[in-house]
């Protein structure tokens, strides 16, 4: 027995050895590091007071500071940054849907400043910017080598004013000038109207404003149509919408799923994530959905697209979308600034990243190029000759008046079908989806 308490004991004190040699490595490599930070925190201050005393013209402390604070956030990922009061008061007019500039959301690659997407009806968007554009100039000054904010506020100015930016676009040979007016940009969030027996809601932005006058178009739409009962279907175009609000993304997403998951968020702990789950209640009563998206969908408008295609809720058309699956949170400063922290990565309900991969579409659809409509336009229509054209045909004795009079109302229906097949070919397959879908659901 006594030889068993001593073996017992003999382990108690080489396990406390042990855990003290694993221990004190480990110990000594945070002290280490903490020693590591405080080396370079002096060193920055080294720097710091060489700047002010030795620089060839002097420079403001308060500058400088901010200038080293945004290098340092800037640096983890082209979405964090400083905003300083006047930035983040700037950023708290946008979300609420005014603010004023050109209408275009961009973002950095590369040291360039590149084109998410035009807001619908600004400047940008009227003189046919794209996502995917570069903008290398503004009024002839290079724009390489800025931060994002910088180039940002090269680009802003007195509402009236001109400015010229350069542009470099995929498939053009050359950089080309365009030229803007300034404006006070008041973004209409939500656009609807109804083609036929089909609503087209068009999201230009998540901001507050997003879901109550998503839900108000809604409701105003179907009762011009009669009630829910004579809707066919849903489009929901979040083509160049760059994204916004989080909770609105939520709220739209909700709006036409009655459980299930809508999204997930995981930051670098796991105690960091979060999962959010939809309620019951679905705007449209089950109507088939189609959404659009193309190259400037990003953030926001990828939740929703991304969580009615897996719960098939909605069938997907148009391009792959940009690719920002991360979050960004924007965590207010002392002297009314404001720091915007990339804090977690989201998921849809089947558990993929959008990270830089985007929303594929369950139907591809590519818009026309413009020149391909030009051709179009500039070949010459040779009018269509049918039977009936011709001298002595006979007429057609075997319909009633009311059965041609339903004949020409259905061939205007698809006239006008194909018009908007020329002005907007993605919304037009939209919409021929869901025609075939609300025949299939008749025949049953």
């Amino acid at each position: 027995m006594k030889k068993f308490v001593m073996a017992a004991l003999g382990g108690i004190v080489a396990g406390t050895i042990a855990t003290t040699q694993i221990a004190a490595p480990l110990l000594a490599q945070e002290a280490a590091k903490t020693e590591d930070v405080y080396q370079q925190l002096d060193l920055f201050g080294d720097i710091f007071e060489r700047i002010r005393a030795q620089y060839v013209e002097e420079v403001d402390s308060a500058d400088l500071i901010e200038a080293a604070i945004n290098g340092m956030l800037t640096s983890l990922d082209p979405h964090s940054s400083y905003l300083s009061p006047k930035d983040a008061a700037k950023m708290r007019e946008q979300t609420r849907g005014e603010f004023g500039g050109l209408g275009i959301e961009v973002t950095q690659e590369e040291g360039f400043v590149k084109v998410v997407s035009p807001i619908d009806g600004t400047p940008a968007s009227e003189a046919g910017i794209e996502a995917g554009d570069f903008i290398t100039h503004v009024n002839g000054e290079s724009l390489l080598g800025l931060l994002l904010d910088d180039a940002v506020e090269m680009m802003r100015g007195p509402v009236g004013s001109e400015i010229v930016i350069t542009v470099v676009r995929e498939g053009e040979q050359e950089p080309f000038d365009v030229s803007l007016i300034r404006d006070t940009i008041e973004l209409t969030v939500v656009r609807s109207r109804t083609e036929g027996d089909i609503v087209v809601l068009r999201l230009s932005t998540f901001n507050e404003q997003t879901y109550p006058k998503m839900k108000e178009a809604i409701e105003e739409e179907v009762e011009k149509l009669g009630g829910m009962d004579a809707v066919s279907g849903f489009v929901i175009d979040l083509r160049n919408n760059p994204g916004g609000l989080l909770n609105q993304a939520i709220a739209v997403s909700d709006a036409f799923l009655d459980e299930g998951e809508i999204v997930s968020t995981r930051g670098r702990r796991n105690a960091d994530g979060d999962r959010v789950n939809a309620t019951e209640g679905d705007l449209t009563e089950g109507k088939p959905i189609v959404v659009l998206i193309n190259g400037g969908s990003a953030s926001a408008s990828e939740i929703v697209a991304g969580a009615l295609q897996d719960h098939r809720r909605a069938i997907v058309i148009g391009t792959k979308s940009f690719g920002k699956g991360s979050v960004q949170t924007v965590m207010p400063l002392r002297g009314n600034g404001a720091m915007r922290l990339t804090t977690a990565r989201y998921y849809t309900p089947s558990g993929r990243s959008i990270q830089a991969l985007g929303v594929s579409p369950d139907i591809v659809v590519a818009q026309p190029p413009a020149s391909a409509k030009v051709a179009e336009e500039t070949t010459p229509n040779r009018p269509n000759r049918s039977e009936a054209d011709l001298r002595g045909s006979l007429d057609n004795d075997s319909l009633t008046e009311d059965q041609v009079q339903q004949i020409m109302e259905d061939r205007e229906k698809a006239e006008k079908a194909a018009e908007l097949r020329e002005e907007d070919y993605q919304l037009a397959y939209a919409i021929d989806i869901l025609k075939g879908l609300a025949a299939l659901a008749q025949s049953d």
